[in-house]
């Protein structure tokens, strides 16, 4: 098995701004593998949230030996963006190889197109109303807080965008005191979800508070193995694939929290259509889709995934699987 890892940069259409920091660009490692007949690929975006850089990442997957398959990789390298550039690249190169397409050979259903979720920057409110009127048409708008003073930023969405369905994410952003004066506010103004209004490491504090908006576990979640620890926090988990290690550990998370009651999310980095393309597999029917990371770029990869008005759909196989 040959493997090749390459550096992707990716403009994005706009500054963008969570409450960790902005950037202007897409920075992601493009992993192709090749068993000297088909080649499959796969894309990840490193994240220094999780100790990654792209140097860590690109050194973890060339360490791999040149025996590889997918049934080994768990063993190989831990949960996170090598493992899952990898495990995807492996996934469509099974496709190539069978002639059939991933959801075949993972006997999933024929997957069908998801609603996503439009992520607005975080910004001063009246720049995120702004955002909110010119994407008010969209049924889905996510929207980047995480400050103590957030409360003005989201009355001034929902002024933009009226009709809208709206999630928020605090990214890990507000105090236990911060979310429990925002909460009521979140019921009145209609928000649908808040994503990880507490930092991971100081979540505790969720049990016993009201959610009367269902919150979801990201940062507090990445495999199968956290859902021990998110009992009596979170109503639901974001499944993100440089989270997760690859589609097979995000297609087992997702049966294994269903089955604990939990909803889904599926969520992305910033990224191009070919880290979007296998977690459109995992996607289907969850409670929220949020897969827009193309939507945010300047440019885009060829044979792109499509977003029209019934969301983001499954990949042609010219992209992947």
């Amino acid at each position: 098995m040959q493997i090749e890892v390459t550096q992707d940069v990716f403009p994005l259409a706009q500054v963008f701004t969570i409450s960790r920091g902005s950037r202007t660009e897409a920075q992601v490692l493009t992993v192709r593998v090749s068993d000297g007949v088909h080649r499959g690929w796969g894309e990840c975006v490193p994240y220094a949230r999780y100790g990654e850089t792209l140097e860590s990442v690109a050194a973890e997957i060339a360490g791999l030996p040149a025996d590889l398959d997918r049934a080994a990789l768990a063993d190989l390298l831990p949960a996170g963006a090598a493992r899952n550039a990898v495990d995807c690249a492996l996934w469509d190169l099974e496709a190539k190889r069978a002639g059939r397409r991933v959801w075949e050979l993972a006997g999933l259903p024929a997957p069908g197109p998801e609603i996503t979720a439009y992520t607005l920057s975080l910004d001063t409110p009246e720049a995120m109303r702004a955002q909110a009127a010119a994407n008010a048409h969209r049924p889905l708008l996510k929207i980047k807080l995480g400050t103590p003073d957030d409360m003005p930023r989201l009355e001034a969405v929902r002024a933009g965008a009226p009709a809208a369905r709206i999630i928020v994410d605090a990214n890990e952003g507000w105090s236990a005191d911060v979310y429990a004066d925002l909460a009521p506010h979140l019921v009145r103004l209609g928000v649908d979800l808040v994503e990880q209004p507490l930092p991971a490491g100081q979540d505790e504090a969720l049990i016993g508070m009201a959610r009367p908006v269902p919150v979801c576990a990201d940062e507090s979640c990445h495999d199968r193995a956290s859902l021990a620890g998110l009992a009596g926090k979170y109503d639901v988990v974001n499944i993100k694939l440089d989270k997760t290690g690859g589609l097979t550990e995000a297609l087992a998370l997702r049966a294994a929290a269903l089955a604990g009651g939990y909803g889904v999310m599926v969520g992305c980095m910033v990224g191009s259509s070919l880290a979007m393309a296998p977690a459109v597999l995992v996607a289907q029917g969850a409670a929220v889709t949020d897969l827009d990371g193309p939507l945010l770029l300047a440019e885009d990869r060829d044979n792109a995934l499509t977003y029209d008005d019934r969301g983001v759909h499954p990949p042609t196989a010219a992209l992947w699987g």
